[in-house]
C-alpha cells in the first residue's frame, strides 16, 4: 500500500476510492467494465479497489447500480470501517497489476466475512 507516513509505528495508507456496504453480496461488475486500469478485484462478498493501482479517475463512481463507490473523503460515517476493509485486502495480495490476470480471489477480511447476508449476488 501507499504509505504516506507512520505515526507512532503504525503505517497510514493512503486510498483514493473505496467500495462500501451497498457491494457486499451484490458483485454488479459495472465498475469493473468502466475502469481503464483493471483495478476492481472481485472477492468472495464484495469488490475492492487496489489503491496503489487506482488513478483516482473516478469513472467508478457513477456506474455502480448500487451507489456502494466513495472518494475516500466522502464515505458516509456509517461505512468508514469499509475504508480498513479495503485495505485489508490487499495485505496479502499486495498490487498484482491488474484484477483481470487474477480473477476471483476467495477472501474477504474478517469484518466482511462476519456480516450477515446482504442482498443478492448478480
Amino acid at each position: 500500500m501507499t504509505v504516506s507516513g507512520l505515526v507512532a509505528g503504525v503505517k497510514e495508507t493512503v486510498v483514493t476510492y473505496i467500495i462500501a456496504e451497498p457491494c457486499v453480496d451484490v458483485l454488479d461488475r459495472a465498475c469493473v467494465e468502466e475502469c481503464p486500469v483493471d483495478c476492481i478485484y472481485e472477492g468472495g462478498r464484495m469488490l475492492y479497489i487496489q489503491p496503489d493501482e487506482c488513478v483516482d479517475c473516478g469513472a467508478c463512481e457513477p456506474v455502480c447500480p448500487v451507489e456502494a463507490i466513495f472518494y475516500e473523503d466522502d464515505v458516509p460515517d456509517e461505512w468508514v470501517p469499509y475504508t480498513a476493509a479495503n485495505v485489508d485486502f490487499f495485505d496479502d495480495l499486495g498490487s498484482p497489476g491488474g484484477a483481470s490476470k487474477v480473477g476471483k480471489v476467495d477472501y474477504d477480511p474478517p469484518f466482511i466475512k462476519a456480516l450477515p447476508p446482504m442482498g443478492e449476488e448478480a
